[in-house]
């Protein structure tokens, strides 16, 4: 082979048709699998009997934890989508 093709196949290895890295998936993926956690934490708290009020749905999970959790994994997933990891 000479050095054009050589390069040729270089250039084609390095450019796998996606648009970021493998590091940059593998982050967004736990950026979702985060947030998928938020939501989890922010289900349940429903009354047996509707006509009943359940004070648990005011509690510090679903109130407090969970949009903190739901939000460091927007923000896992807008790091994921931005860095550039060095070459």
């Amino acid at each position: 082979m000479d050095k054009d093709t050589k390069e040729i196949q270089n250039t084609e290895e390095q450019n796998s048709g996606f648009v970021l890295g493998k590091l940059n998936y593998i982050l967004i993926a736990a950026g979702f699998v985060v947030i998928l956690i938020g939501y989890l934490l922010l289900s349940g708290g429903k009354s047996e009997d509707p006509a009943v009020f359940n004070p648990d749905i005011f509690n510090f999970r679903r109130i407090t934890l969970a949009p903190i959790v739901i939000l460091l994994g927007f923000i896992i997933e807008i790091f994921a989508i931005v860095w550039k990891p060095k070459k």
